[in-house]
């Protein structure tokens, strides 16, 4: 855009696809969504948390493959909500968003790891703030909303999927490079964990020949958490009245503070 560029408007909450430092150095504003996409990407990480637990996108295969026949005791069985411990990874908005969706489900208790303990928030659920760890370590169900910076771009790796349960399951609806999927693809098909659920991945799209493709027990999603007409719609308003203000050097409904 050269010199003229002025103000940027991007209809997401992430930012990590900007060029921070030039935008920067160049003085341009950026205008971002947050909080209109909460509720949708909290809902579509409960739908992918359910999915890869239960096991539902092999299932619907069965009925189609001819898998189905006569009732057997185990066949399909998967791992259920009530009484688990869930670990949230980045307790922000999206994060007490699926926290408050989860709660009904007789979930006994939350864990949540992040930049710094956030009390009056946890409170509402009895969330207990632990470590990294920790968390992997206890949760029966790790669900990653945390932003992508520095320091957490590839903190879900080998040691970290170690450390989980071999009966837990890893849901990741923030960003795919906070996942080391190599790494994942390993613990999945080593039976380290149980199963997994994404809504992000790197590259984006993913190859349609990519190893984690070939898992049975991986429910991968083409980055669809803010994917209703509603929240793209109010997305799409607020981008364009994030850039109308800034053209017109007025203060941003949201404005990203560089």
């Amino acid at each position: 855009a050269g010199p003229g560029l002025k103000v940027i408007s991007t209809m997401s909450v992430g930012f990590d696809h900007l060029a921070l430092d030039e935008i920067k150095k160049r003085g341009i504003r950026v205008g971002y969504t947050p909080d209109v996409l909460t509720d949708a990407t909290a809902e579509l990480s409960v739908a992918l948390l359910l999915s890869a637990c239960r096991r539902l996108p092999e299932a619907a295969e069965q009925v189609k493959s001819g898998g189905w026949t006569t009732w057997k005791p185990l066949w399909m069985c998967g791992y259920g909500l009530s009484d688990s411990t869930v670990g949230i990874i980045g307790l922000g908005r999206i994060g007490q968003a699926v926290a408050r969706r989860l709660k009904p489900f007789g979930v006994r208790k939350f864990l949540y790891t992040g930049s710094g303990p956030k009390p009056e928030i946890a409170a509402e659920f009895g969330a207990e703030f632990v470590s990294v760890t920790k968390l992997a370590e206890e949760s029966d169900f790790v669900v990653v909303t945390c932003a992508l910076t520095p320091g957490t771009q590839g903190m879900c790796n080998k040691d970290f999927f170690s450390r989980m349960k071999k009966t837990s399951v890893f849901v990741n609806t923030s960003r795919g490079a906070v996942v080391n999927q190599e790494d994942l693809y390993n613990a999945l098909s080593q039976g380290q964990i149980t199963a997994a659920g994404l809504d992000v991945t790197v590259p984006e799209p993913l190859p349609t020949d990519h190893p984690l493709l070939s898992l049975k027990n991986c429910v991968i999603l083409p980055h669809i958490g803010s994917a209703t007409y509603a929240t793209r719609s109010t997305m799409a308003v607020l981008a364009a009245n994030n850039l109308l203000a800034g053209l017109r050097g007025e203060p941003m409904p949201h404005e990203l503070k560089l």
